[in-house]
């Protein structure tokens, strides 16, 4: 590894970082060196979701997440296909299971329909019979343009091709200093020191803390949600054909719990939302007192604890009845039995929260003199992260000088 420091430096190895890293490889004559903490790419929200390549439907019309998700999850259909990654555009149902979400479904359709999908299809009650023989429901919007796939190995080829290109990957190296030395930035890490002219946070559930290291307030904090799954028992994999939502609650940025077709053919039941305790904390006695004392200090939390604690309490309950998680999962699959299901993982969300108690609801990006942090990416980060990586190359040669 040369002595000189690098143009730019990438602060993690999850699928924003290294789709990142990838796009700035094609750059010429850039040195490029990208830091992952864990001794794995994709440890955490990567590693830990269903896979799912998303429409764009639920997304305010014009936002950052309608227009990355459009375009990303053409382009991540297009990588995938040109690089042989498993995946299939199999398509989703949103089902209305009560008269007071038809509107709301309608309203779905509508915004669908402004962020571009084409081929939006409304069904009735035996309709949704036809594509998912097991689901009541008493309406149903078809989403053609939904898909599956492992995105831990888009991350993984990602990373190949950064590496072919001539970047620089080191595991097991936490960012624990970030200075500036006259034009370069000097960052202390538990693998020693390394000096960059440039730096790029796509530290995900460590975003913030990452932004406080390098001298940015990023005026939020990252709260941990966890969402928890079951998984279909193997025998009883065929009550699914496809991916199946329920109808979401605008009021938060979660989506309920669903039924979720994977590229290895099982099928996950869930998530629910609850707090959690570690950052990266999978199991629901997982507990970091840092962590905890990170976001109980925080008056944003306190905020938005005072306005959701109602429907905190019921996601905690589900998170420890297994009862009460299928009786959520029932309004979807009447027929669903306690024996159907078993316990899967989980997966833990950065959420950002603002001072207000007010959630972050879409992708936020800082641009300062030598850095570009990615404070909020949540999903659909994973199938925008294409145009993500593009958008971030494209601030840093207006920002950064590169040769």
């Amino acid at each position: 590894m040369s002595s000189r420091p690098f143009d730019i430096t990438i602060i993690g190895g999850g699928i924003v970082g290294t789709a990142t890293g990838m796009i700035l490889s094609r750059l010429p004559n850039v040195s490029l060196l990208l830091l992952e903490a864990e001794e794995g790419l994709a440890a955490h929200q990567t590693g830990h979701n269903s896979g799912v390549i998303h429409s764009g439907l639920y997304y305010r019309p014009g936002s950052l997440k309608a227009v990355n998700c459009t375009l990303g999850r053409e382009a991540l259909y297009r990588f995938c296909a040109e690089q042989e990654i498993p995946h299939d555009r199999c398509g989703k149902i949103v089902v209305a299971t009560r008269p007071e979400e038809l509107a709301p479904l309608d309203q779905l359709a509508e915004r669908g329909a402004q962020n571009g999908l084409t081929d939006l299809r409304r069904l009735g009650p035996e309709e949704i019979r036809e594509l998912e023989p097991h689901i009541d429901g008493i309406a149903g919007l078809h989403v053609p343009q939904t898909g599956i796939v492992d995105f831990t190995a888009v991350t993984r080829r990602y990373a190949e091709l950064f590496e072919h290109n001539g970047g620089h990957l080191r595991l097991n190296t936490r960012l624990r200093k970030c200075v500036r030395d006259g034009t370069e930035l000097v960052l202390s890490t538990t693998q020693g020191e390394f000096r960059s002219r440039y730096l790029i946070n796509c530290g995900g559930l460590q975003a913030d803390r990452i932004a406080r290291l390098c001298g940015l307030n990023p005026g939020l904090k990252i709260v941990p949600f966890r969402g928890e799954y079951y998984e279909l028992r193997p025998d009883r994999r065929g009550l699914v054909r496809n991916l199946v939502y329920p109808v979401p609650d605008p009021r938060y940025p979660f989506l309920g719990v669903h039924f979720t077709r994977m590229i290895d053919a099982g099928v996950e039941a869930g998530p629910n939302a609850v707090l959690a305790f570690k950052r990266e904390g999978y199991g629901r006695c997982s507990i970091s007192f840092p962590d905890t004392a990170s976001f109980l200090f925080y008056r944003g939390f306190w905020k938005m604890a005072f306005k959701y604690w109602r429907t905190g309490l019921g996601e905690t309950w589900r998170s420890w009845s297994k009862r009460a998680f299928v009786a959520a999962l029932r309004r979807l699959m009447p027929e669903l039995q306690l024996g159907d299901v078993q316990r899967g993982g989980a997966g833990v969300r950065a959420q950002a929260l603002l001072p207000t108690g007010q959630l972050c609801d879409d992708f936020r990006i800082e641009v300062t003199e030598q850095m570009i942090h990615v404070l909020n990416a949540p999903s659909p980060a994973a199938t925008s992260s294409l145009n993500i990586g593009q958008t971030i190359t494209e601030l840093a040669q207006k920002q950064f000088t590169l040769h």
